[in-house]
C-alpha cells in the first residue's frame, strides 16, 4: 500500500511517500480502507520531533481518518466490513498514524459516519471537533445563554467552538484576520466578529459582553492571559489547549477574586469513553447539518510533505494563507 511516513523526525522533506506492507488486524482492531485524512498542527510537531512521542519505524504520520471497514479482528463488536467510519487519536502515544491507504485502528477510537456526511467532512471534523467538545462541555460545562469568546473562529478548532456554542444556545464572539475570514465566522453563526488587525479587541469585547465572557476558549499558541482574565465574567472559565512552550505571566489576583477557573487539556489524554461521548454529539450535529467542516484545502496523499509545510507556515509562522483544515485523499 502507499503511505506517507518518516524514518526519523525532521522537516517536512523527511516525509516519504512510498510503499509499506498493508497492516493486518487482530483482537479489537479494525482495518480501514482510508478515503480521507486531515492535517493537524500536532502532526507537524510529532513529525518534526518537537513532541517526543515514541515512534514506530517507519512511522506513518497523521491522526485523523475517515473511510470504510475492510476487515475486523475477532474481538470487534461495534463494526463490520462495509461500515463507514471516522476517527482520530492515531499517530499518538506510540500508535501508528493514518496517512496511508489502509490503517489498523482499535475500535475504541472509531465512530460510525452518518450516511449523509462525506468522508472529507468527517475527517476534517475529527480531532478539532473532539477538542472543541471536550473544552466546551466536559471542562467548561457551557450552558445556554452564556457568552463564549474564541480566538480564530475560522480555524479548525475555532470554527467548531463557534458552531457548537451556538448549537446549545450560547452567544459567541470571535476574531478574524480578514474580511473573508470574518464572513466565514458569521456564516458559522458568530454573533460578533472582531477584525483584530483594524479593531480594538478589548473595546469590542467590552461592548459585546459588558459583564464579561463566561468561557474564554484560547486557541493561540502564545496567550495574553492578562487580557483573557480581564474579560472573564464572575465564575468564568478559561480553556487552554495550545502553546506547549508558552510561559505567559498569570494575573492571579484578578482571577481568583472572580471565582474563575482554568482548564488545560490535551485532547489525546482523554480516554475512549470521553471521546466517544463527544463523537456521538458530533455525529448527530453533522447529520442534522448543524455542524459543518471548515475545509481550506484538498490535496492528494502523495502531497503530504507540501501539506505539512503549508500547515507549519500558518501555525508557526502565521502566514494567514489557510482558513480551515487541509484534507488529503489517496
Amino acid at each position: 500500500m502507499k503511505a506517507a511516513y518518516i524514518l526519523e523526525p525532521g522537516p517536512p522533506e523527511t516525509i516519504v511517500y512510498g510503499d509499506l506492507p498493508q497492516p493486518t488486524v487482530s483482537g479489537s482492531q479494525v482495518l480501514v480502507r482510508v478515503a480521507a485524512v486531515a492535517v493537524n498542527p500536532v502532526d507537524t510537531y510529532i513529525r518534526s520531533g518537537a513532541i517526543a512521542f515514541p515512534l514506530p519505524k517507519p512511522f506513518i504520520v497523521g491522526c485523523d481518518l475517515a473511510g470504510t471497514v475492510e476487515a475486523v479482528g475477532p474481538e470487534v463488536r461495534r463494526f463490520r466490513p462495509g461500515d463507514r467510519v471516522w476517527g482520530s487519536n492515531q499517530g499518538l502515544l506510540g500508535r501508528q498514524g493514518t496517512f496511508a491507504e489502509y490503517v489498523a485502528v482499535d475500535e475504541a477510537w472509531l465512530y460510525p459516519t452518518p450516511a449523509n456526511v462525506s468522508d472529507r467532512d468527517a475527517a476534517a471534523t475529527a480531532l478539532v471537533g473532539i477538542t472543541a467538545h471536550l473544552g466546551l462541555f466536559r471542562d467548561a460545562q457551557l450552558r445556554s445563554g452564556e457568552t463564549v469568546f474564541v480566538n480564530g473562529g475560522s480555524g479548525g478548532v475555532g470554527s467548531c467552538v463557534v458552531q457548537m456554542a451556538k448549537i446549545v444556545g450560547a452567544r459567541v464572539i470571535t476574531t478574524a484576520g480578514s474580511e473573508e475570514k470574518a464572513q466565514l465566522c458569521r456564516q458559522l453563526g458568530a454573533d460578533r466578529v472582531i477584525q483584530y488587525k483594524k479593531e480594538d479587541l478589548d473595546a469590542a469585547i467590552r461592548e459585546f459582553a459588558p459583564q464579561g465572557v463566561d468561557v474564554w476558549f484560547e486557541t493561540l499558541r502564545e496567550q495574553n492571559l492578562e487580557q483573557s482574565v480581564t474579560h472573564l465574567a464572575f465564575r468564568g472559565r478559561l480553556i487552554l489547549m495550545a502553546g506547549r512552550d508558552s510561559r505567559p505571566p498569570f494575573p492571579v489576583g484578578p482571577f481568583y477574586v472572580k471565582d474563575c477557573s482554568v482548564h488545560g487539556f490535551a485532547m489525546f489524554n482523554a480516554p475512549p469513553d470521553e471521546q466517544r461521548r463527544a463523537a456521538d454529539d458530533i455525529n448527530r450535529w453533522m447529520a442534522e447539518g448543524k455542524l459543518r467542516a471548515r475545509i481550506g484545502r484538498v490535496m492528494k496523499l502523495a502531497e503530504t510533505a507540501a501539506a505539512h509545510r503549508l500547515q507549519e507556515e500558518n501555525t508557526i509562522h502565521k502566514a494567514g494563507t489557510l482558513a480551515g483544515k487541509i484534507v488529503l485523499e489517496p
